[in-house]
């Protein structure tokens, strides 16, 4: 343990070990209570994308490839902001703390979520809806921007350092958590009142239910203190005073900041592809019912909520490399077979490729975000990762869907999702080769 680290733990974190656990225990709950109020916020939409067209495109659009080109236009923006969320989130987690930011991110994205649900339909404004809910997915952009980067700090530097992943798992499985429950909850309301129903009015519901899980999320991150990294950086007097700066002119940080570009490279389509567009490419492009699109993606997210607490315990054992290098190996391998058993249309078929896929990528999703927290000091942490994982997310993820489509639309080859995903794995794989072990050691300060 390094001197900086040992005075962190001692400034911050009770000296009584039951005590120590509950902070750390608390922690990591706020963690993943927030990232479900903020992940199903940013995710709904793309769970009801089959809806929103009907609603926020002209008639004689919202039928065809164009209307649903359309609506994934909303889904994109969100991601071209998210790195301008995460510089200027960044810059002031790394200047003020990560407890007040983050409380006020989930608020931001909740209060946009709920807009959204008001909105009036094409028909009843003409242009102006679509324009409109553009401009809030812009703001759930910018606060997703700060989300993933803020959250991971603030977990990681409250975990200890051999359990790191686990102590962090819940804030990752929150996400998916969250997707799945929009899933079950969309499945649910078309039982019950029908397909017409949610594309007429039942849809508004799952925006509408922001803005109770917000006032949740917001008092239990409110509940507990900034971390004992940053305040121990605080109270020595060591936060940059220009963080971007800092990160922007250190040719380490530069380094880090290009891994952590292309290390998560399977992390956006992983994510977006086998979980945020699977529902609608199986019911526009497959021709699966909506309630079967849905129930596919939901086999592969219980799949991954199980799996994530195994893979993050392995890799605080193993090493984050690892896990890494092998569930990279095994989306390359398992995409083409996986999305070709989804081509031949039978639901069985198409749920074990779901969940073959979602147990792939949980090796992935449940050690990347340890490994990016563990890459940067304290002082910089927040701008650095935003930074270096915003700019992964917009590049191999963010355009996915608009781009999944429309390839799509012009080749007819339905099998172009798995060719997105095996050169992501590639790049991951090769990029995991390069780099260094962190699993146990301590967070450096600066």
């Amino acid at each position: 343990m390094t001197k900086s680290h040992a005075a962190t733990m001692d400034y911050a974190l009770p000296k009584d070990g039951k005590t120590k656990n509950n902070v750390v225990r608390r922690a990591s709950i706020a963690g993943g209570v927030g990232s479900f109020v903020e992940w199903y916020d940013y995710g709904i939409y793309g769970l009801l994308v089959s809806s929103l067209v009907l609603v926020f495109a002209a008639s004689d659009m919202n039928t065809s490839d164009a209307g649903l080109m359309l609506t994934y236009v909303g889904f994109t923006v969100s991601f071209v902001v998210r790195p301008f969320g995460g510089v200027i989130c960044g810059y002031l987690g790394d200047k003020i703390g990560r407890q007040k930011l983050l409380a006020i991110l989930l608020l931001m994205i909740s209060l946009a979520t709920a807009a959204i649900g008001l909105l009036p339909s094409y028909e009843s404004i003409g242009w102006a809806a679509p324009t409109l809910l553009n401009l809030l997915r812009i703001v759930q952009g910018f606060s997703a921007g700060g989300e993933v980067s803020g959250a991971g700090s603030f977990v990681a530097e409250y975990a200890e350092d051999h359990r790191r992943a686990v102590v962090m798992s819940p804030l990752v499985m929150g996400s998916f958590i969250a997707l799945l429950f929009g899933s079950l909850l969309i499945s649910g309301l078309i039982n019950v009142f029908g397909v017409d129903a949610m594309n007429s009015w039942m849809w508004r519901i799952p925006f509408l239910l922001a803005i109770p899980m917000a006032l949740i999320g917001v008092y239990i991150r409110t509940r507990i203190e900034d971390t004992p990294h940053f305040q121990m950086v605080k109270a020595s007097k060591r936060v940059v005073r220009n963080p971007i700066r800092e990160v922007l002119s250190s040719k380490r940080h530069l380094k880090a900041i290009g891994l952590a570009i292309t290390l998560p490279a399977v992390n956006g389509p992983g994510y977006y592809i086998l979980f945020v567009y699977m529902p609608t490419y199986l019911n526009k492009v497959m021709h699966f019912q909506q309630i079967q699109s849905l129930m596919v993606t939901a086999c592969g997210l219980l799949t991954i909520v199980g799996a994530i607490p195994l893979m993050a315990w392995l890799s605080d054992r193993l090493g984050r490399k690892p896990l890494l290098i092998a569930s990279a190996i095994a989306m390359a391998v398992l995409a083409w077979p996986c999305f070709w058993l989804l081509t031949l249309g039978m639901f069985p078929l198409a749920c074990m490729a779901s969940i073959l896929l979602a147990f792939a990528f949980a090796g992935h999703a449940g050690v990347i975000q340890a490994t990016l927290a563990e890459m940067f000091p304290t002082n910089v942490r927040y701008s650095a990762y935003s930074i270096g994982f915003n700019l992964s997310t917009v590049i191999f993820g963010g355009s996915a869907p608009l781009l999944m489509t429309w390839i799509i639309g012009m080749t007819g080859i339905a099998s172009i999702p798995s060719y997105m995903v095996i050169f992501t794995a590639a790049l991951t794989l090769i990029s995991a080769l390069y780099l260094k072990e962190t699993a146990g050691k301590p967070l450096a300060d600066e």
